[in-house]
């Protein structure tokens, strides 16, 4: 319990590090996501567009939600990750295998405690991002939330539970896929580094930490972009077909957002997110990293 505790306090500090640093970044690619086609030129255009109309402030808007769910989310991958990777070290160690503690896991195994990561933080992380998505697009002259309370209490009175989790399914496949591949590069790459230099988890330098973390964010990246494209479509469309719903399933989104705005939506808002991913996820880890050394020194 105590080593599980302390997953989920580094996890939390790691959390919280992303969403200030990777928040400003976030909006600009949701807006890109989800505007029609042809509404900004590229990422600078969308990031001066908020910058004059709804000033610098704007690019923190809904932030307490991922701060406070993120970091909750971030503590529930760190927390079922590290609790994945002990148990498939206590099976490496009856077979003999990962090295005299056991911890040394194999690609399947690292891939495996990844994808229970992201499915055990997609039941948080679904309703927070709807929340977050929902107040980042809304309107500045005429919101129709006056913040995330306010949100969440709205779409549970007029939607339900329902509606609390709209996109839950895209994002389990997203969150799986994803992290499966984000938490298995970096893994490997912090088995190199010690291996390569015969030295422990706890000696790696910080530096490395965000070198790692910087690349597992652009290997996550490279697969999940077009699903979480999808993802925000969905999270932004009407709750009915009554209240402007676009999309009835995940099939009919692509399908539809393929057929009237091409291939290249798929990737709209990228470059935002290719740079925020190497401060954000570098300092995922970082505070992670740093936290769990300085909780297990106690």
């Amino acid at each position: 319990m105590w080593e599980t505790a302390k997953d989920l306090t580094a996890g939390t500090a790691g959390g919280i590090a992303q969403v200030l640093v990777g928040q400003p970044f976030d909006i600009v690619k949701v807006r890109m996501q989800t505007a029609p086609k042809g509404t900004y030129q590229g990422m600078l255009h969308c990031a001066g567009g908020i910058l004059k109309n709804e000033g610098p402030l704007a690019f923190y808007k809904g932030t307490l939600t991922p701060l406070l769910g993120i970091g909750v989310c971030v503590s529930i991958q760190f927390g079922a990750l590290e609790y994945s990777k002990r148990l498939f070290a206590q099976q490496n160690i009856v077979k003999g295998k990962g090295g005299p503690d056991g911890l040394t896991l194999s690609s399947g195994q690292l891939f495996v405690s990844g994808v229970a990561a992201g499915l055990a933080n997609g039941v948080v992380s679904g309703p927070v991002e709807h929340i977050r998505i929902r107040l980042q697009t809304q309107s500045a002259t005429n919101p129709t939330y006056a913040g995330p309370w306010h949100a969440m209490r709205k779409i549970h009175g007029d939607h339900g539970i329902n509606g609390i989790y709209k996109g839950q399914v895209i994002t389990l496949w997203r969150e799986a896929v994803g992290y499966g591949i984000y938490f298995w590069a970096y893994e490997k790459l912090m088995q190199r580094e010690m291996a390569m230099k015969g030295i422990r988890r706890e000696q790696v330098s910080p530096a490395k930490a965000v070198l790692f973390g910087a690349a597992a964010g652009y290997a996550l990246w490279a697969v999940i972009y077009p699903i979480d494209m999808i993802k925000s479509r969905i999270q932004t469309d009407g709750f009915s077909a009554a209240g402007g719903q676009k999309y009835n399933s995940i099939v009919h989104c692509v399908h539809t957002v393929w057929k009237t705005e091409g291939i290249g939506a798929f990737a709209r808002g990228l470059i935002p997110t290719l740079i925020r991913s190497p401060f954000a996820n570098g300092a995922t880890f970082l505070g992670f990293e740093m936290a769990s050394r300085l909780l297990n020194s106690l």
